[in-house]
């Protein structure tokens, strides 16, 4: 199945995709947002998609959507987990995942814009795949890792490169407010092949394919990035995992290629979806 979290007039609610269209209720009638729906299990989750498979169809106009989780307890995010991408960024290849965090204030859903802060030009494009937690998860083997996972979306970790480095940790130049694009669907797990193996990652930028690979050239794939995360921390549902960019990012390039205003940035992933976001400008303080 393929939800999204939306706000109307009748507040937050949650959709499923249908043949018509979008089918939603809001939180207050349906008994849970999507996170609360994840938590709830595999039965919950699919119960609600049942109900909300025979609610109305949701007229435009009278919706806007969100991140499908605008709130997740964790972000936690990988980095140089592509061979190609951390060579093109000046390091060796990691032999243990790189984490750094996201906040939930960076977070903007499908259609919103990513906005280029006023400090800083360096606003880079990185396509990713998201993997949502559906159970909580402490030190997990490999082998079990892939029956924690409820599901998967599509992330532009947009970042502010020269705030990246900064210093040697990179959260302050990946958590600007309004740089995190996130969705448009969650997509239940059994609706994709086990850890998303095998799946073409796009990224595109004004319709020009800036980066293109496979979700198979992970240098840790999906089981190993839980397992090895679940020794440090319980890993609850609803966290998400941004698993990493592919080569091509505009920091690479000679020059640099980075994103502005009015530029339109999409990331698409194989049987996953299309995530879109136009750039634009911070407003002057």
């Amino acid at each position: 199945m393929r939800f999204i979290s939306y706000v109307s007039k009748d507040g937050e609610g949650v959709g499923v995709a249908s043949a018509e269209g979008y089918r939603g209720l809001a939180v207050g009638e349906l008994g849970f947002d999507l996170a609360g729906l994840i938590a709830g299990g595999e039965t919950v989750l699919g119960g609600a998609g049942e109900r909300l498979s025979k609610a109305p169809v949701m007229a435009a106009g009278t919706w806007t959507l969100l991140p499908p989780l605008p709130r997740p307890g964790k972000i936690i995010c990988i980095g140089l987990n592509y061979v190609d991408h951390s060579v093109e960024s000046g390091f060796e290849p990691p032999t243990y995942p790189t984490v750094f965090t996201r906040f939930a204030n960076s977070l903007v859903a499908h259609g919103a814009p990513i906005i280029r802060p006023t400090v800083s030009e360096q606003l880079d494009f990185e396509g990713e795949l998201v993997v949502v937690i559906g159970r909580r998860v402490k030190a997990v083997s490999k082998d079990d890792a892939l029956a924690c996972v409820a599901g998967y979306s599509i992330f532009n970790d947009a970042s502010i490169r020269d705030y990246q480095f900064k210093s040697p940790q990179w959260t302050m130049g990946k958590t600007f407010d309004g740089t995190g694009g996130f969705g448009p669907e969650f997509v239940t797990a059994d609706e994709l092949p086990p850890g998303c193996k095998g799946l073409k990652i796009e990224t595109r930028l004004n319709g020009i394919v800036v980066q293109s690979a496979t979700t198979a050239d992970m240098i840790f794939d999906v089981a190993t990035l839980i397992e090895t995360l679940s020794v440090v921390m319980t890993l609850d549902p609803g966290d998400v995992i941004v698993s990493g960019t592919p080569s091509g990012v505009g920091l690479a390039r000679k020059p640099p290629l980075w994103m502005k205003p009015g530029d339109l940035c999409e990331v698409e992933i194989e049987g996953v979806g299309l995530l879109s976001n136009p750039i634009e400008q911070q407003p002057a303080a």
